[in-house]
């Protein structure tokens, strides 16, 4: 990168245009590879950026000083190679320290600019000795410019970068090759190759500049992906855990310091949420000053962001507290959210990464945990109402149960004694009336009679006595036997002893005898089975019920499964508010297959 020249040591006039053509090419490439650098500037707004292009544009200058001194030989060319020489170190250094996240303006920095400029006037017009002034500059570009590949390798080393290793590799190489302007090409030797090299180094310089933009761009977008998958797993949860989830995958960035939520709230003061890694203290805390108001705009949506690429703008615009080179606030919509808008904060290392920090790629990360929470709000609203109807279809069952032992009752008490009383007195008017009135009381009886066996056969059916006299396993059997003599089905009973049967929840034996009453009516109307195989098993934790027919099965058009009809849904919302379920499908070796369950802990008395 830099050629020291005297008079004395000037190559031969053959050699000079082969050196010009060289350095030409070499200016060429640098210029290429400054504009790479000013345009990823200007996309990406990283400081690093626009060091790299200064570096490059005083590396040009350099260059076009000692190719003007090949073709004039005027000697004030040298003087001000070697000023540009040692600026671009300075640049160089700069650059390095800026990746690091190390560079902090002092005022002592202006001496290092003057430095340069006054030494190599010293040496060269004082002194007369140009070796003095080349020696010093060579020696600091190339500490320089070894500097900078260890702080790619560090970097490469913390993120597996396949840029950032090209890139410690391409200035390592060229940190050694600056040591052999002063001994080889100042006098002549090494020329043009010596040029060659410093443009296959500029080359790849500019492919691990580039490589390096592309993996935190694809590292950004992983993250992104790996955020969305974990939003949606988490979408369906609370909001704490939606936040929890979005700022742990946000600090997995290699260059994030830390993150935090900052919520609006319309009875307290704002204040964070949730912080995580550097901002894991912030959590509960209450901000203050011009924090708070910047904090307070973005989440209320007055300010659409803020990113502060630079330690300064940060500190000054979000407080004291965050002493980060990089801040970011992003807006966090919440439509509907009873607590006010929030923020996500976000501090890191401002060299770190290039790209998946960018505004876009901050801009998709707000958007998507705005809509992740929105979900998880309306989740929460579905979930809540689904609670609602739960307890409400409970209610009813509940009231409806209630409702039918008062008809019950009220039947067994009234009616039917009303009608047995109604009986007795037919009886006394037979033995008195004339025989020729006799058939007519008779008849009289008949209807009595039969109106006596309805009123008991409803108060079977809306309250049966034999459930709450001998329990579940005799009411289900009784159940069975009458619907085999009625339809002449033939019924295999598979039930345990009602001694050995444990005692359940009033809700829970009525839920399964209404549960084998309604499947054991259907398979009468709609099945056509010829056997009925019924089972009642208590084990590995549940009460289960099995009805078992082998009639035509389930309507084709509903794909071999039953999701509606009121005796269903009655059945399911009985067994729902008990905490169970039922299974209505088709059964593997013919006709229809019910399973009816509830857990252990709900129906069994303690």
């Amino acid at each position: 990168m830099i050629q020291s020249w005297s008079p004395e040591s000037s190559p031969a006039f053959a050699a000079a245009g082969a050196e010009l053509a060289a350095v030409l090419l070499q200016i060429s490439v640098t210029l290429g590879l400054m504009v790479v650098c000013a345009w990823q500037y200007r996309e990406y707004r990283k400081p690093v950026f626009a060091w790299w292009s200064l570096a490059w544009g005083l590396y040009v200058v350099r260059l076009a000083a000692i190719g003007a001194f090949i073709f004039t030989r005027e000697s004030v060319l040298l003087y001000w190679h070697q000023v540009f020489t040692g600026w671009t170190a300075l640049a160089v250094l700069a650059t390095a320290l800026v990746f690091s996240g190390r560079f902090r303006r002092r005022r002592w920095h202006i001496i290092a600019v003057l430095f340069p400029p006054v030494w190599s006037y010293f040496a060269v017009y004082h002194l007369g000795a140009y070796t003095l002034a080349s020696v010093p500059m060579v020696l600091f570009l190339s500490c320089a410019t070894l500097w900078t590949g260890v702080v790619f390798y560090r970097y490469a080393r913390s993120t597996r970068s396949t840029g950032a290793t090209v890139l410690a590799a391409a200035f390592f190489v060229w940190g050694v090759h600056h040591l052999d302007y002063p001994v080889l090409r100042a006098y002549g030797a090494w020329l043009p190759w010596g040029y060659y090299v410093d443009v296959l180094l500029t080359i790849t310089v500019g492919a691990g500049i580039l490589l390096l933009v592309t993996d935190d761009l694809r590292r950004g977008v992983g993250t992104l992906g790996t955020l969305s998958s974990d939003l949606m797993s988490a979408a369906s949860s609370s909001r704490e855990r939606v936040v929890a989830t979005v700022l742990q995958r946000i600090v997995s960035v290699p260059a994030v310091s830390g993150a935090a939520v900052f919520r609006l709230d319309p009875v307290r003061d704002g204040y964070f949420e949730l912080g995580v890694g550097a901002c894991e203290g912030w959590s509960g805390t209450t901000p203050t000053g011009s924090q708070a108001e910047l904090l307070s705009r973005v989440a209320a949506g007055s300010q659409r962001a803020f990113i502060a690429p630079e330690w300064s703008a940060a500190a000054d615009a979000i407080g004291d507290g965050l002493a980060f080179p990089f801040a970011a606030v992003l807006p966090v919509e919440e439509r509907g959210s009873e607590g006010g808008g929030s923020a996500l904060v976000i501090v890191a290392e401002d060299h770190v990464p290039f790209a998946a920090l960018d505004a876009t790629f901050l801009t998709a990360l707000g958007r998507q945990m705005s809509g992740t929470l929105e979900n998880s709000r309306l989740y929460g609203a579905l979930q809540q109402r689904t609670a609602d109807l739960e307890r409400l279809s409970t209610r009813m069952v509940l009231q409806q149960e209630d409702e039918r032992r008062r008809l019950s009752r009220e039947l067994h008490d009234e009616t039917a004694q009303l009608l047995s009383a109604v009986k007795m007195e037919l009886a006394i008017l037979r033995d008195v009336v004339p025989a020729s009135d006799a058939g007519r009381v008779d008849e009289a009886l008949a209807l009595t009679d039969a109106g006596i066996r309805s009123i008991r056969a409803v108060i079977h059916d809306l309250r049966p006595s034999l459930l709450d006299d001998l329990g579940l396993v005799p009411a289900l059997r009784s159940v069975a036997t009458a619907f085999a003599q009625r339809s002449g089905t033939e019924v295999r009973l598979d039930l345990p002893p009602a001694q050995e049967f444990p005692a359940l929840e009033d809700g829970a034996d009525l839920a399964f005898y209404r549960a084998l009453q309604e499947a054991l009516s259907n398979i009468g109307r709609h099945a056509g089975a010829s056997v009925v195989h019924i089972a009642l098993r208590c084990n590995d934790g549940s009460v289960r019920l099995t009805v078992i027919d082998d009639g035509c099965g389930l309507p084709s058009e509903r794909g071999g499964a039953v999701h509606s009809g009121m005796g269903l849904i009655g059945m399911r919302e009985r067994f729902a508010s008990l905490g169970g379920s039922v299974e209505l499908c088709d059964n593997p070796g013919g006709g229809a297959r019910l399973a009816a369950s509830l857990p252990l802990d709900v129906g069994v008395i303690a």
